[in-house]
C-alpha cells in the first residue's frame, strides 16, 4: 500500500514535466499527420460530419470529403466539419473546392472556419472555390461579408507570406440544373455530376456522383426517396445517403406535444415529409445496384451504437450489400486497382 502511495505521489510531483513531454509528443505526431498524402490511387470518401441540426456530442453537422487521385473536395460543411477534417488528418489548405447540395443552414454553417483553414493552412493566394446550384452566389457573398473584417486582421498580424490578402474568403462557382444531370467538374480523370433530388420546399437541392478510374461514389444530400438518385447512381460502388427514422421522430413528436412544446412537435411532424427513412435508402441502394450503403445525416441523434438496430428497422432486409450506420471519422477507400471497399477510422 505504501508503494502505491509513493508511486501516486511521484506522478503528482512530476505532473508538470510529464505533461509537457506528453504534449510535445502529441504535437509531433499530429502536426506530421497527412492522411491525404498516404491514400493510394482511387476514390475515397470520409465522413467529417454525420449529424443534423439536432444536438449530438459525437456528430458534427453534415460533412463529407472525397479524394480522387490528387484532387480533394468537401461536400457540404456543417458546424464542426472543419474541426473534424483537422482531427482526421486532412489539411483544408489542400482542398480543391467545396460542393454544396443545398442551402439549409446545417449544410453551410461550418463555412467560415473552413474558409479560414483553407486560406492560412495552405497559404493560398486565391479564395476557396465553392460549387453549387444557382443561388450559391448569395451564400458565398454573405460569408465573405461576415469574415471580411477578420481577414484584414489575419493579414495585418501574420503578414502576406502566411495570410496573403488575395486568398481569404470563397469564390462562388454556380451551375445550372436542367432535366439532364450536368457535369460540374472534370479534370485528371475525375468526373463530378450533379443530380436533382426532391427536398421541397427547398429548391434547388442536389446530390453528387463522383466517377474516377472505374470506381464511383454517390452522395445524396437531403432528399426524400428519389427515383432520380436511383437512376443517376446506377452502378455506383458506394452511396452515402441521408436517413431519418420515422417511428423514432414520431415518438419525439408525441413526447414534445405531451410536454406542451407544440412548436418543436410541429417541426418533428414537418421534417418527416422531406427526408428518407433507412428503409427508403436501402431500397434506393438496392435499385441502384450499389455494393455498399452508408447512412449519414442521422435523425434523431444516436448517442451510442446500441440504438442502431432500432434506427435501421428492417432496412438490412431491403439491401443485399453492406449497410453501415455512418460515424464521424470513418473513411471508405475504393482503390482504382480492384473492386474492394476498405473501411477504417481516422478519429
Amino acid at each position: 500500500m505504501a508503494v502505491v502511495a509513493l508511486a501516486f505521489a511521484a506522478l503528482f510531483a512530476l505532473q508538470k514535466p510529464i505533461g509537457t513531454w506528453l504534449f510535445q509528443r502529441a504535437m509531433e505526431q499530429n502536426t506530421a499527420r497527412d492522411t491525404f498524402a498516404g491514400l493510394e490511387d482511387g476514390l475515397h470518401v470520409g465522413l467529417c460530419g454525420t449529424g443534423s441540426p439536432m444536438a449530438n456530442l459525437d456528430r458534427a453537422g453534415p460533412c463529407n470529403f472525397v479524394v480522387a487521385g490528387k484532387l480533394m473536395f468537401v461536400v457540404d460543411i456543417g458546424e464542426g466539419g472543419s474541426r473534424n477534417l483537422n482531427l482526421m488528418g486532412i489539411n483544408p489548405g489542400q482542398l480543391d473546392g467545396v460542393l454544396l447540395t443545398h442551402f439549409h443552414s446545417d449544410h453551410i454553417d461550418g463555412m467560415g472556419p473552413l474558409m479560414l483553414n483553407h486560406w492560412v493552412r495552405g497559404t493560398n493566394t486565391a479564395p476557396l472555390p465553392v460549387y453549387g446550384p444557382s443561388g450559391v452566389e448569395a451564400i458565398v457573398d454573405g460569408f465573405n461579408a461576415a469574415y471580411a473584417t477578420d481577414d484584414t486582421y489575419r493579414t495585418a498580424h501574420h503578414g502576406e507570406d502566411v495570410a496573403p490578402s488575395s486568398g481569404g474568403g470563397a469564390q462562388a462557382l454556380p451551375f445550372e440544373m436542367s432535366e439532364d444531370s450536368p457535369m460540374v467538374f472534370e479534370r485528371d480523370g475525375l468526373k463530378v455530376t450533379a443530380f436533382k433530388v426532391p427536398h421541397d420546399p427547398v429548391d434547388p437541392a442536389v446530390g453528387y456522383r463522383f466517377d474516377y478510374k472505374g470506381r464511383s461514389i454517390c452522395i445524396s444530400g437531403d432528399t426524400k426517396k428519389s427515383a432520380n438518385l436511383e437512376s443517376v447512381c446506377r452502378g455506383a460502388n458506394l452511396i452515402v445517403h441521408e436517413a431519418l427514422q420515422m417511428e423514432m421522430v414520431s415518438d419525439m413528436q408525441d413526447i414534445l406535444s405531451a410536454n406542451g412544446n407544440d412548436s418543436a412537435a410541429k417541426i418533428m411532424l414537418d421534417i418527416r415529409d422531406y427526408h428518407a427513412s433507412p428503409q427508403d435508402a436501402a431500397e434506393s441502394a438496392q435499385a441502384a445496384g450499389a455494393q455498399m450503403l452508408v447512412l449519414s445525416h442521422l435523425v434523431p441523434p444516436l448517442p451510442n451504437a446500441y440504438l442502431y438496430p432500432a434506427f435501421l428497422g428492417d432496412a438490412p432486409d431491403r439491401f443485399d450489400g453492406k449497410l453501415v450506420v455512418g460515424e464521424d471519422g470513418m473513411l471508405f477507400s475504393l482503390p482504382s486497382s480492384g473492386d474492394t471497399i476498405e473501411q477504417r477510422e481516422l478519429m
